[in-house]
């Protein structure tokens, strides 16, 4: 069975498993959640898609509690630093509403399976995770505000380009018109130390994000990811780490991503994209196909 049709099948299987995906948390640690005036003014058609794409960066504004599952296959472009090939990512994310405000967000960990013609290995990913603040929670008009901060633990393996320790600060901005849902994040990393052996840099990333909610059971989405190094170390390759790992430098690097999400019953969504670079600079983005699950309870 080839890649594709490995991934096409988790996904099934990820389908199967619970047979839409909650705006707000039905379980939340210490707090009542969501009730009264707030669910008055929230309509279905109101309700935002998750950001599908780049998920270890692109974090919404709202407070939920749920497990989301991802399946990658990113494609190297051939020639380059890592002469072509591909890696293979399986991920899982959990988010737990402490209050109706506040959240923990476990955002990185996962495995990676990498065959390129520089590296051809595999290993388990860095573990991460923070927490966000929803200080702003409009329902009736649709907006919403967020900040975030997380670390990442080096506990990866150095084979995959994985092993970073180093800070994360993000905010976000969600508004919605009726059925179209906008969405906006800013992330800021720092790494902890500067012995890596290809360096690590100080880089900023950010991701737009747009739904429209068609029907109950389904909503398209489009997203643009925009990765820069803000402050080079010890450029060893000429390629930043993207959403995969911290380097030393690299030029800049934006993404599309076309999907959509499928909401077959309540708590339950599968959703899929396809992302590819905008730029043409030196760079590991060939294509990336995004496999995701999320189930909200």
């Amino acid at each position: 069975m080839n890649t594709f049709a490995r991934l096409a099948f988790l996904a099934l299987v990820l389908a199967s498993c619970g047979a839409v995906s909650a705006q707000h948390a039905k379980f939340v640690l210490f707090g009542d959640g969501f009730k009264g005036q707030e669910r008055a003014d929230f309509k279905p058609e109101h309700r935002f898609v998750h950001p599908v794409s780049s998920p270890y960066f692109h974090e919404d504004s709202f407070v939920t509690s749920d497990v989301r599952l991802y399946a990658l296959y990113h494609k190297f472009p051939s020639g380059g630093v890592l002469n072509g090939g591909d890696a293979q990512v399986y991920a899982a994310q959990v988010r737990v509403a402490l209050t109706d405000k506040i959240q923990l967000v476990a955002y990185k960990d996962g495995y990676t399976d990498m065959d390129s013609g520089l590296i051809d290995d595999s290993g388990f990913n860095d573990i991460a995770a923070g927490l966000k603040w929803n200080f702003l929670q409009d329902w009736k008009n649709q907006l919403h505000l967020a900040v975030g901060a997380g670390y990442e633990l080096a506990l990866g393996d150095p084979s995959i380009l994985h092993n970073n320790d180093e800070f994360r600060f993000w905010a976000s901005a969600n508004k919605g018109f009726d059925r179209l849902h906008l969405g906006i994040t800013g992330n800021l990393f720092v790494p902890c130390d500067d012995d890596s052996a290809l360096g690590e840099s100080v880089y900023a990333s950010w991701h737009l994000h747009a739904d429209y909610y068609v029907c109950k059971h389904f909503s398209p989405t489009i997203e643009l990811n925009g990765y820069h190094v803000i402050d080079e170390d010890n450029e060893v390759v000429p390629i930043s780490g993207i959403d995969v790992t911290n380097l030393g430098g690299g030029d800049d690097v934006i993404t599309m991503a076309i999907g959509g999400e499928i909401r077959p019953c309540s708590g339950f969504a599968v959703r899929a994209a396809y992302e590819f670079p905008l730029t043409d600079g030196e760079d590991i983005y060939g294509y990336r196909l995004t496999f995701s699950a999320v189930l909200s309870f």
